[in-house]
C-alpha cells in the first residue's frame, strides 16, 4: 500500500497558499469598478482611462456616438454647466470629466448625498490633460441632486 505524501506540514501550507490567493483575488475583485462612456476617438479619456486604473480601480470603458453620450449625461443629471469630454459611472455616482482619482477615493470614502463629481470642460493638467506642471486652476465640482453644485477640491494654477 502506498504510503500519503500529505503530511500535517504540507496540508497547512497549502491551505495557507490557498487563503492567500484566494484573499488577493478577491482583493483584485473588490476594487471599485468605473464603467466609462466615451468618445471612441477621444485620446484624453484614454489618457484619464489609464490613470484611473493605476490609480487603483478597475475600468470598463464604453464607446458611444456624441448623441448618445449626451443622452447618458443627461439621463444622469449632468447639468450643461457641468459637461466634459466623457462620463462614468462609479458605485451609483456619476464622474463627469477629467475628475482626480484621489477625488474619486474621497467620495466614495465620504459618501455625500449628491450626483457625484465633475471637472467642467478640459482643463489643462487635469488627469488625462496634459502635465500638472502646466495646470490651469480649476475646480472639481460636487453635483448635488437639486441641480446646484458646490466646490469639493480646488486646484491651484502651476507655479
Amino acid at each position: 500500500m502506498a504510503r500519503s505524501l500529505v503530511t500535517r506540514r504540507n496540508f497547512l501550507q497549502g491551505v495557507t497558499s490557498l487563503t492567500l490567493v484566494s484573499a488577493g483575488s478577491v482583493a483584485a475583485s473588490t476594487r471599485p469598478m468605473v464603467q466609462v462612456m466615451k468618445d471612441p476617438g477621444c485620446g484624453c479619456c484614454g489618457a484619464w482611462i489609464e490613470i484611473m486604473r493605476q490609480s487603483g480601480f478597475e475600468v470598463k470603458p464604453f464607446d458611444a456616438d456624441w448623441e448618445t453620450l449626451a443622452r447618458f449625461k443627461a439621463e444622469n443629471g449632468v447639468n450643461q454647466d457641468m459637461v466634459s469630454c466623457h462620463t462614468a459611472i462609479v458605485d451609483d455616482y456619476v464622474i463627469e470629466g477629467h475628475v482626480p482619482p484621489k477625488d474619486v477615493w474621497r467620495l466614495l470614502t465620504e459618501r455625500p448625498d449628491a450626483i457625484g463629481l465633475a471637472v467642467p470642460g478640459m482643463p489643462i493638467g487635469s488627469p488625462g490633460m496634459g502635465p500638472e506642471s502646466a495646470r490651469e486652476a480649476y475646480d472639481v465640482m460636487l453635483m448635488r441632486r437639486d441641480g446646484a453644485a458646490d466646490v469639493f477640491t480646488a486646484y491651484d494654477a502651476a507655479t
